[in-house]
């Protein structure tokens, strides 16, 4: 029995350098390959729907797009909701804001489900530590979170999970290009097909998040819609 825990524990230890590696190769060197794959793929990795449509929700008398580039704490998802607060104090309910936020580059992962943060490791991958763990992250902690889970000291529980900030009528989308990418290193990294793991990437998409065709893309989109930029 402790042959068979010590060989599971070195397996393990070897998975997750694997990933590490993987993620620490997502410069434009290590990027080149799965892009050629992408290029070659175009329809595949297209959404089904049609993403413009959705921009077109955008209606709001204050707009905002909050830009996630990276993990970043609590930020990308608490600035929405102080955007929210604040201009409801000023006079602006929540129905007459549009607030979009992207989840691209390494903060795409925060678009996917617990399931899979757990399969491919995401909190080692992504450097993404667990706040009530304190250890890496085996669970996407900002979708559907426990009350009591995110605390602002003088303010108390605040609302900052992603279906909590949808019901608020903030708008998320995935960039599909970083999905692409990342389910290559993946595979990759894991010796699967690159275009299975994808398929899993786009099926663990959380309920309401729209797939675009990229961030930078959803940028531009947004913008041209009327929202001001944010960086998050």
């Amino acid at each position: 029995m402790e042959k068979n825990d010590t060989g599971l524990a070195t397996n393990r230890r070897a998975f997750l350098g694997t990933l590490a590696t993987g993620a620490a190769a997502m410069s434009l060197g290590g990027m080149a390959a799965p892009l050629q794959a992408v290029a070659k793929n175009t329809d595949r990795f297209l959404p089904e729907d049609d993403p413009d449509a959705w921009f077109k929700n955008i209606k709001g008398k204050h707009r905002i797009v909050f830009d996630a580039t990276e993990p970043n704490g609590v930020f990308p998802f608490a600035w929405p909701r102080v955007f929210l607060i604040t201009n409801s104090m000023t006079g602006t309910p929540d129905k007459d804001n549009s607030v979009v936020v992207i989840l691209r580059h390494e903060a795409m992962p925060f678009a996917l489900n617990s399931e899979l943060w757990a399969k491919y490791k995401f909190g080692d991958m992504f450097k993404v530590n667990d706040e009530k763990t304190k250890a890496s992250a085996m669970r996407n902690a900002f979708y559907k979170p426990a009350a009591g889970d995110f605390q602002v000291p003088g303010i108390g529980n605040v609302a900052i999970g992603i279906n909590e900030l949808q019901d608020s009528g903030v708008m998320f989308c995935v960039c599909n290009m970083a999905m692409t990418v990342y389910s290559a290193v993946v595979a990759d990294m894991t010796k699967q097909s690159q275009e299975n793991v994808y398929k899993e990437f786009k099926a663990a998409v959380l309920p309401k998040i729209q797939i675009v065709p990229s961030g930078v893309w959803a940028v531009g989109r947004a913008q041209e819609h009327g929202c001001a930029y944010c960086k998050a």
